[in-house]
This record gives structure tokens, C-alpha cells and sequence, in this order.
């Protein structure tokens, strides 16, 4: 029961929770030598992660000009293509780049491609080489 004349502020315990980060993948998308002089710097790059095992819909993606190759990158949760598919929710990933010529986010014959290894989120340094070209 206070006491009158008590002033002193009641003080509440409260948890600090601090949402978990989105995962992040970081690295860098590189064209081939051999490519490099076949491509348009008006071309359209796309930068995308999918989980290894899973639905083929890209979890994070990044829309670049060509001109920008090469281009260090950062995908995450922010990037994704569809509601509740996102990059941290992934136990692996393979991220990949491809050009195309008609902007169009589709693969068409023609269009240059490359791809990591499969990795986990939240991984950095990770290195794509465009050096294929699409059947």
C-alpha cells in the first residue's frame, strides 16, 4: 500500500528483446574475360539467391545495368520475390547472376550465367563468375 506523500516512480521490469538480424549474403559477381566483350553495358544483370532444396523462386534479388559489372553485393530478407519465402529461412542457398539481353527476369537462350556453390546465409566473400552462356 503507498505510503502518502510517496512521489518515488514504480518502476517495471521490462525485457529488452532484440529481433534477430535478417541473414545477409555478401560477395562479388564477375563476368569472364571471354564474355565481357559480347555483353551490352545497357544489358540487364540479375543477382539472385534460391534454396538448394526448395522452390525454385529466388529468395533475395538484385537488379543491376551491366555497365556496373563487376558489382559487390549484399542480398537479404528485404529482396525477396515472394511473401514468407525469405533468405534467412534457408539452410542453403546458391546464388547466381545471369545477363540478359532482353531485361527479361526469365532465362532465354543466349542470356550469360554463373553460379556459387551452395552456401549457408549470412555467408561473406562469396564469389560469382558469369561464364556460361544459356542453351
Amino acid at each position: 500500500m503507498p505510503v502518502a506523500g510517496d512521489s518515488a516512480p514504480r518502476r517495471e521490469a521490462r525485457a529488452l528483446v532484440t529481433p534477430p538480424a535478417a541473414a545477409t549474403i555478401a560477395g562479388r559477381v564477375d563476368i569472364s574475360p571471354a564474355l565481357a566483350t559480347k555483353v551490352a553495358l545497357t544489358d540487364t544483370v540479375f543477382i539472385f539467391a534460391r534454396a538448394v532444396d526448395g522452390p525454385r523462386v529466388p529468395l533475395a534479388v538484385l537488379r543491376i545495368a551491366a555497365k556496373d559489372l563487376p558489382k559487390e553485393f549484399t542480398l537479404d530478407d528485404s529482396m525477396g520475390m515472394a511473401p514468407g519465402a525469405k533468405l534467412s529461412g534457408a539452410a542453403a542457398v546458391i546464388v547466381e547472376a545471369r545477363i540478359s539481353r532482353s531485361g527479361n527476369a526469365l532465362p532465354q537462350s543466349g542470356d550469360f550465367s554463373g553460379r556459387s556453390a551452395p552456401i549457408k546465409p549470412g555467408a561473406a566473400g562469396v564469389k560469382v563468375v558469369i561464364d556460361q552462356v544459356v542453351p
